[in-house]
């Protein structure tokens, strides 16, 4: 009787679905390049400012406070959507203004709160910041933070 799997057989089953894992590992990578660069990522374009904007919070250790899309600290407020929050997402220099208010009066002084170090940032610093999280609020986060508040 002869034997069913014969060495050629079995090598023949190997090479074949190796090609086909590698095929479907391929068309899988290609699917989830494309979801990013067209669903995933921010519509708003990456400019040199979105970029100042991401090494000014790099340089100050934002994220040991702040988290950006559930990454990072919890000591602070999610920054992912705060510019949804303020109401000014789609408008950049209202987006600045109210960012620089807001630092500018850090630490506010009350007692018993937590409070925001001064960072003594320039104008073209905020501006940058400003950008990076109007940037960084217009990803899809598939539904993250859970709630408005972050």
């Amino acid at each position: 009787m002869a034997e069913i799997l014969t060495k050629t057989r079995a090598r023949n089953i190997f090479y074949g679905g190796s090609i086909f894992f590698v095929a479907v590992f391929g068309v899988l990578a290609v699917q989830s390049h494309r979801y990013i660069v067209d669903t995933a990522t921010a519509s708003l374009p990456l400019t040199p400012e979105v970029a100042l904007g991401k090494e000014v919070w790099e340089r100050h250790s934002c994220i040991n406070c702040h988290s950006l899309h559930g990454e990072g600290a919890y000591f602070a407020p999610e920054v992912g959507n705060v510019m949804t929050r303020w109401g000014v997402l789609d408008d950049p220099e209202a987006a600045y203004e109210v960012l620089d208010a807001w630092m500018q009066a850090q630490p506010s002084g009350i007692e018993g709160r937590r409070q925001m170090p001064q960072f003594h940032l320039t104008p073209e610093e905020t501006r940058a910041l400003s950008e990076f999280l109007r940037w960084a609020d217009e990803m899809d986060t598939q539904g993250w933070p859970p709630n408005d508040a972050g």
